[in-house]
């Protein structure tokens, strides 16, 4: 190896904009550039320091990317380039794994009950035509395709504990499902285990708990869910009478799913009446159609939840916050990277993923 020319190598950092000038070296073998100090500092020229990297995508992940150049300056008093933000911060939370996501496992063989909650929220995606056709470049602005698609969100803890984990994906079913297995066996799922499922009632959830976890798991749709459809009925069958209300949730939490049936009973609306205009005919087949689901009275005596409002207000601070942003669309790609880029810090996975880097 022969020396080369000197070469400035500038950066930024937190302290600011850092130039130093460089000695470089040719290989003797086919003359290659070779920066030793660039490449021990894991620098690039013109790029930004992991340190800064590490805050930009902090604030990235939680507020829009046209702010993060506001919160660097406030913070550390430099200036960072308009489109630095996003690309640094995507591309951080597109290198996030399944290994960071998922919390480090407690492993156990004393018998556990996890709490398993499952829920879907829309987020706003956006599809782009190719950029070329045939050799031609295309206007992609005139080929986007703009929709809501299904953010699955699943939720597992401990019985006994606060704190739950969590994974997310744009997939189908049996990709959430996969995510709820996962997180079990991180919180120390055995074969001592079982596992209490929560859900809106969509068919896809408590099928989900029955594949995943066969005769160690139970599913109850969410109680709230369920008054819902009760509380709607209850303005045909006894015109907003209380009384009425109460006596079905006393009805329910006591295993008597067959008297709340036989008390919608009488009042269906005929088969001609519109879907939206027969509020009773919809709680009934909504009961009828979920055999097993209701069995709240054993949840209750077992100390267990037997509503899902954790997940629900879990989309607010995991999904929502940072994704359901005002004019903020996304490609599925970056979507499903930021929700894991959220997931990894809700479940302790930020500090993990930073030290495999700077290792």
């Amino acid at each position: 190896m022969r020396c080369g020319s000197q070469k400035k190598l500038h950066w930024i950092c937190t302290f600011g904009k850092i130039e130093v000038e460089e000695q470089t070296y040719l290989t003797k073998e086919d003359g290659k550039l070779y920066r030793p100090f660039q490449s021990a500092a894991q620098i690039n020229c013109r790029g930004y320091s992991k340190r800064l990297q590490r805050a930009i995508t902090d604030f990235g992940a939680d507020d829009p990317f046209g702010r993060v150049a506001e919160k660097v300056k406030e913070h550390y008093g430099i200036s960072i380039a308009s489109g630095a933000a996003a690309t640094i911060t995507e591309r951080h939370a597109r290198c996030i794994t399944e290994a960071d996501t998922t919390p480090q496992a407690r492993p156990t063989n004393e018998p556990l009950t996890l709490i398993a909650e499952v829920d879907g929220s829309m987020i706003p995606v956006v599809q782009t035509g190719p950029a070329e056709i045939d050799g031609h470049k295309q206007d992609r602005r005139k080929k986007r395709n703009v929709f809501w698609k299904e953010a699955k969100l699943s939720l597992i803890r401990r019985s006994g504990e606060i704190k739950p984990i969590f994974a997310v994906t744009l997939g189908d079913a049996a990709a959430a499902g996969a995510n709820l297995l996962r997180l079990a066996i991180a919180a120390g799922f055995n074969e001592n285990s079982r596992v209490h499922g929560l859900g809106d009632g969509a068919p896809w959830i408590a099928n989900q708990i029955e594949q995943q976890f066969g005769s160690k798991g139970s599913y109850l749709v969410d109680f709230y869910h369920v008054c819902d459809y009760l509380s709607a009925a209850g303005k045909i069958c006894a015109g907003n009478e209380p009384s009425w209300m109460m006596q079905q949730k006393e009805r329910l939490k006591t295993d008597r799913l067959n008297d709340v049936m036989a008390a919608l009973a009488p009042f269906q609306e005929p088969e001609t009446t519109p879907s939206e205009h027969a509020p009773v005919r919809a709680g009934y087949r909504y009961l009828a159609n979920r055999p097993g689901q209701f069995n709240y009275r054993a949840a209750l005596q077992a100390g267990l939840p037997i509503g899902s409002g954790e997940v629900e207000s879990a989309h607010r601070y995991v999904i929502q916050k940072r994704l359901k942003l005002a004019g903020a669309w996304w490609t599925p790609e970056n979507a499903q990277a930021m929700l894991n880029l959220r997931v990894a810090r809700a479940n302790g996975g930020w500090e993990r993923y930073w030290n495999a880097l700077a290792a």
